[in-house]
């Protein structure tokens, strides 16, 4: 007899308790390996793709893409077969395909995992095709006993092969076809066979532009290597669908003044989605209905984290003006060294970042966080810095592990390293936790100075404005240099505004006097 496991949603770490399902790797009636990934989900540290440890026939799927579940709700069922039945569990599970069907996807709507009975008259059939493609027997129910995303037990990934007939694919079909029958065979003509496999995206960021604006990947045709779907596909194909709205919102006016020979001329447009289905108001009096955005993902964790802060944290804002042109001379300097001696480019984050590793040595306050229950001030020795990075998922904060042992150079190329994950969605959840200290440079938006909000639960962030030509008094007489304004945000638990001053103040004499970092180097 055939077992149906179900394949729960695995704890991916990091405290993280939900996920998004951004784009399923199988579908129902496929077989699967034992560590082959699944579905592709997006928490609110990181995009990744789950693997399932069981090897059998997909029979249920839980969640369409786009929804969020829960840690531990069912994802999918497997059935594992069994190799003693020979051909008669095979016509059994035929004779009784859409039953099993229809039994299965009746529980996974209520996300069970499926009673005995139905797993074994559906697994039946599933075993049949799991000895077809060589899948262990359910005596064995062979599993990896592994749901760590990211970890498997090297057994190798099958392609994806598909099961036919199959009692769960049949079931589907006969779902979607008990409605008209003349509009069955349409509707069946209307979706290509391209829609069943993997859509060839590599990027995030189109997948979640083409979701933004209702586009099935799976109907594009990529115009990059091997058939990548890329970011000028999707908004072709944006525009494309802009346009066709716009003519069938023009095509009623058209055929009002038009004859009836001209109007059973003109094409008949496609049928509309459910989401446009939805009832609007055209009236002059209509009263506008608000949007409602659901804080989930990187936005959600973003308010969650944010709201925890204001709550547990009694913060204060100090701030200064700080002439930036000698620091900003050095680094000229630095990046026109040729020859041999010549190492990549140095920013002006990598620079502030390296001043404030010096100045967290001085005033270690600052490199802490605050244990309520313990009512203690934990003194870090690490520093391991945080810096604010604005994506399309939202803002992020990437982490440099030990920058305190770290010069600019090497700040620098980790800062480059983190920043082109970051905005690729590649980030691991290890990257985005465990900072002990944040630079937020919100400079880069155009604005001089902020009162930000600390990262919980560290102790301080050093915000970071503009670099700007301004009239400043230097050497006893005024000249046009390079000011930029630093703001010091701090838990003003673990100490008071001397400690903060002394520190933003080493920061902005860094900043006009680089040479004064040549002690701590």
């Amino acid at each position: 007899m055939a077992q149906v496991l179900e394949f729960r949603l695995p704890d991916l770490g990091e405290g993280l308790t939900e996920a998004e399902i951004v784009r399923w790797l199988v579908e129902v009636g496929d077989v699967v390996a034992i560590d082959q990934p699944v579905v592709e989900v997006e928490t609110a540290k990181a995009m990744v793709e789950v693997p399932c440890p069981y090897g059998g026939v997909v029979t249920a799927r839980f969640g369409e893409e786009g929804a969020e579940l829960p840690v531990g709700a069912p994802l999918l069922t497997v059935a594992v077969g069994s190799g003693e039945d020979g051909g008669t569990g095979a016509s059994a599970g035929a004779g009784t395909s859409a039953e099993s069907g229809r039994a299965v996807g009746a529980e996974g709507s209520l996300g069970g995992a499926g009673t005995a009975g139905s797993g074994g008259s559906s697994g039946a059939g599933a075993g049949a095709g799991a000895r077809a493609a060589g899948v262990p027997g359910a005596g064995e129910a062979e599993s990896s006993g592994n749901v760590l995303v990211g970890y498997g037990t090297g057994a190798p990934v099958a392609r994806r092969r598909r099961v036919r007939p199959s009692a769960w694919a049949v079931a589907g079909v006969e779902r979607e076809t008990t409605g008209s029958a003349g509009a069955a065979p349409v509707a069946r003509a209307a979706v290509p066979d391209v829609e069943r496999g993997p859509v060839a995206v590599v990027s995030p960021l189109v997948r979640k532009l083409a979701r933004q604006h209702g586009l099935d990947l799976r109907r594009l045709v990529g115009s990059g290597p091997e058939g990548l779907i890329l970011r000028a596909d999707v908004e072709s194909a944006i525009r494309a669908s802009e346009q066709g709205a716009q003519a069938r919102a023009a095509a009623p006016d058209s055929a009002a003044t038009g004859t009836a020979s001209q109007s059973a001329a003109v094409p008949q447009p496609v049928a509309p989605s459910v989401a446009s289905m939805r009832p609007v108001s055209v009236g002059r009096g209509a009263v506008p209905v608000a949007e409602r955005i659901p804080l989930r993902g990187v936005r959600g964790a973003v308010a969650d984290k944010l709201a925890r802060s204001r709550r547990e944290i009694p913060d204060a804002t100090c701030w200064v003006d700080a002439d930036a042109t000698e620091l900003m001379a050095a680094r000229a300097a630095m990046n026109s060294t040729g020859g041999p001696a010549a190492g990549p480019k140095v920013s002006v984050l990598a620079l502030l970042a390296r001043i404030c590793t010096a100045a967290l040595a001085r005033f270690p306050e600052l490199n802490s966080t605050v244990d309520p229950e313990a009512r203690e001030i934990v003194r870090l020795p690490e520093v391991h810095l945080g810096f604010a990075a604005q994506t399309d998922r939202g803002l992020v904060v990437p982490v440099i592990r030990d920058a305190q042992a770290r010069n600019v150079e090497s700040i620098g190329a980790e800062m480059g390293r983190l920043t082109e994950a970051a905005r690729a969605g590649r980030l691991t959840p290890a990257e985005l936790t465990g900072g002990t200290f944040t630079l937020n440079n919100y400079g880069v938006f155009g604005v001089d100075g902020s009162t930000p909000i600390i990262n919980h639960p560290e102790a301080a962030m050093l915000g970071v404005g503009r670099i700007v030509s301004k009239p400043w008094v230097h050497r006893g007489e005024l000249a046009v240099r390079q000011v930029v304004q630093l703001s010091l945000t701090f838990d003003h638990r673990v100490c008071d505004g001397g400690t903060a001053g002394g520190f933003l103040r080493y920061v902005a004499d860094c900043v006009e006097q680089p040479a004064v970092l040549l002690r701590t180097l």
